[in-house]
């Protein structure tokens, strides 16, 4: 079966709202830390933006921080919550928790290294964004079977490139290039994407 008839037709997507570690610019992959005051209205405005457009189930990451956003913004939209563990950010190994410049003081020219093959470059004891692509799918996959409505799935910086690239159709560079910041939804077909 082609790789694009395992994906939903359309689906929205959103990050979790911002945490205590993303101010303090440290890297959380599977470790976790609070929402903020920010966080919390990032997930409410997730929720209203989409009030009229049928989601019918929400697919979360397992990791608090999105669990909490899906909790909140499905509360709002009286939708069902479904873990799905593949959603879960890239595993960033003994670097998570730790930031660049602490990174940068214990393993000196670690960064230059990573920047030579960013995609096929894992993490000490974690993933790379190669090994991390074939989860992603696996989720998309897995949300597809949304039912009645379009399928939410709240998730991470870095994983949700993998999801927007693969639904984009996106090479390496390009998957790698995306952003998402806090607050922001965007609804993806098979090859074009829009911000709500």
């Amino acid at each position: 079966m082609p790789l694009a008839a395992r994906m939903p037709d359309r689906l929205f997507l959103a990050r979790h709202g911002q945490t205590e570690w993303n101010l303090e610019r440290r890297m959380q992959g599977r470790l976790d830390s609070p929402l903020t005051s920010a966080g919390i209205e990032h997930a409410h405005a997730i929720a209203r933006q989409l009030e009229s457009s049928g989601v019918g189930l929400i697919c979360t990451s397992p990791l608090g921080r999105a669990r909490r956003t899906a909790e909140i913004v499905a509360e709002h939209l009286d939708v069902v919550v479904v873990v799905v563990d593949e959603l879960a950010e890239v595993d960033l190994g003994t670097f998570a928790g730790r930031t660049w410049d602490e990174i940068d003081e214990t393993h000196p020219g670690v960064r230059a290294l990573r920047s030579e093959n960013r995609y096929g470059w894992a993490f000490p004891g974690g993933e790379s964004y190669a090994s991390a692509r074939p989860r992603a799918l696996r989720a998309l996959e897995e949300c597809s079977w949304a039912g009645e409505g379009t399928p939410l799935l709240v998730t991470h910086e870095m994983i949700g490139r993998l999801l927007r690239g693969a639904m984009l159709g996106y090479g390496h560079a390009d998957t790698l290039a995306l952003r998402h910041p806090h607050g922001i939804v965007f609804e993806l077909t098979h090859g074009t994407e829009r911000l709500l």
